[in-house]
């Protein structure tokens, strides 16, 4: 349940995060006509892992501090789970469309690709 909570947040976050910071950007409009669908496809999914593993250090950063509770406690295993917990929802934060670090990666990526095809 508190996945899919979290899933769902993420996702109206993200949209609402594009809405109000998306704007016409005709210098990467520019770029992405001198490359290819498969090195933008590349760059996306770079920028998207990127940002996953952004999130993960900084969903790892917060829940230091917790201990275990509940049948299992304060055990090594809890840490275990709760390091693989904070990895998928830094997975399902970037996909759902993160905090934006993505898109600042992928806008990058593309005009140093764009710029090194003109050369």
């Amino acid at each position: 349940m508190i996945p899919a909570a979290i899933g769902l947040a993420a996702g109206v976050a993200g949209t609402v995060i594009s809405a109000l910071t998306h704007k016409a950007d005709p210098q990467l409009e520019t770029a992405l006509t001198k490359v290819s669908p498969q090195a933008q496809q590349k760059a996306r999914a770079t920028a998207q892992d990127f940002e996953a593993m952004f999130l993960n250090t900084m969903f790892s950063q917060m829940t230091t501090g917790l201990k275990g509770d509940g049948p299992f406690g304060d055990t090594q295993a809890t840490g275990v789970w709760r390091s693989m917990l904070t990895d998928e929802y830094a997975k399902n934060f970037a996909k759902a469309g993160g905090v934006g670090v993505s898109d600042e990666v992928f806008r990058t990526l593309i005009l140093q690709q764009a710029d090194n095809a003109g050369k």
